[in-house]
């Protein structure tokens, strides 16, 4: 007789009681998002629709995607993917002529499942041609204040923070974020050309007492401060905006006007939450070309694969107008403002458990 003990058996999210228990928060979902849709059309955007399968899922180095094949009518093969974010076509859209857009669009992402995280989600992603990534950032807060109003909500809360969705979020770049939380100086490690110095970074863990292995890069460095010193204490009372990443962790970003060894990325918290991702956008294609391949080559080091490059992307990229755009995590936000506690309960039908 084994030993082993038999697996917990849990009720499917279709069952009537089930069911019951998450229809408050996937009403309140469909409530904030019929305000966000008035939020964008109020202010001359239009809604498009993209294309979930594509030639290249995103090329970024920790982003793992869904993969498929087209097969032609004469038995051809090609690899297609499930595509982890919709910018790469909504930057085309940009380059055909749009100014505003957003997209409510269903992504897809591997290795991913837990309270916060769902292998299918819905990504709302916005674009202002000829507009400034601050413009972004006043966007994220009224759009924090709408929600919650949809909601009736006077407070955001999760696990143990919570903070007021009508405030002001703070605004915070990541070199005072890692001086103020691990007592480390950032940008001593970047030089102008965006080169990185992981000997200079690695000193400034180990004053700081964070383990790290030895073989860690500059970017594994840099996560570990930023998830055991910074995140923690962000989006507490208020939301903060994390902003100016260092360049070569901002792969689709241009350089700030400022200072060249940062760029125009910002990070949206709430109660410990990342919410949005945000970007002033690179449109230089010979650049974002290297990027690229900079990502893919990282990405074959630690996980054995890449994936293809999107050349129809980067030809659009160069004749692509100024621009600047944002992702967020639309059930994310959802979550916040119905006061839900897993992901799940805000999504109508989720995902099958296929693993446990």
């Amino acid at each position: 007789m084994s030993s082993s003990q038999p697996a917990i058996s849990r009720s499917p999210w279709w069952t009537p009681a089930n069911h019951a228990d998450r229809r408050p928060f996937l009403k309140g979902r469909n409530s904030v998002q019929t305000a966000l849709r008035g939020f964008f059309s109020e202010r001359d955007f239009i809604e498009v629709d993209t294309a979930t399968l594509q030639v290249s899922p995103g090329n970024e180095t920790h982003l793992h995607a869904f993969a498929t094949e087209a097969v032609a009518t004469d038995g051809g093969r090609a690899p297609l993917y499930l595509h982890t974010s919709p910018e790469f076509a909504a930057k085309k859209l940009l380059a055909a002529g749009e100014k505003r857009i957003f997209t409510f669009a269903h992504v897809y992402r591997n290795r991913e499942r837990g309270p916060l995280h769902h292998p299918e989600f819905t990504m709302l992603e916005w674009y202002r041609v000829g507009e400034s990534y601050e413009q972004l950032m006043a966007d994220c807060a009224e759009m924090l204040a709408l929600a919650a109003d949809t909601a009736k909500t006077g407070r955001f809360v999760f696990r143990d923070m919570e903070i007021d969705p009508f405030a002001e979020p703070e605004r915070l770049t990541l070199t005072d974020a890692f001086d103020r939380f691990a007592g480390i100086d950032l940008l001593a490690s970047v030089a102008t050309n965006g080169e990185t110095d992981r000997d200079l970074l690695a000193a400034g863990l180990k004053k700081a007492d964070i383990r790290f292995a030895e073989d860690d890069t500059w970017a594994d460095l840099f996560s570990k401060v930023l998830v055991e010193k910074v995140e923690p204490h962000l989006g507490q009372d208020r939301a903060t905006i994390l902003y100016e990443y260092p360049v070569s962790e901002a792969a689709l970003a241009r350089p700030s006007a400022r200072d060249p060894r940062v760029a125009e990325r910002f990070e949206l918290y709430a109660c410990g939450v990342e919410l949005a991702n945000a970007f002033g956008e690179l449109t230089d294609a010979g650049e974002q070309r290297r990027r690229f391949e900079h990502e893919m080559a990282e990405k074959s080091r630690i996980y054995g694969e890449r994936y293809p490059i999107d050349e129809d992307f980067l030809d659009a990229l160069s004749i692509m107008p100024d621009a600047s755009g944002a992702a967020l995590g639309f059930d994310r936000l959802a979550m916040l403002a119905t006061g839900a506690t897993r992901i799940e309960q805000v999504m109508w039908a989720p995902v099958a458990e296929v693993f446990g």
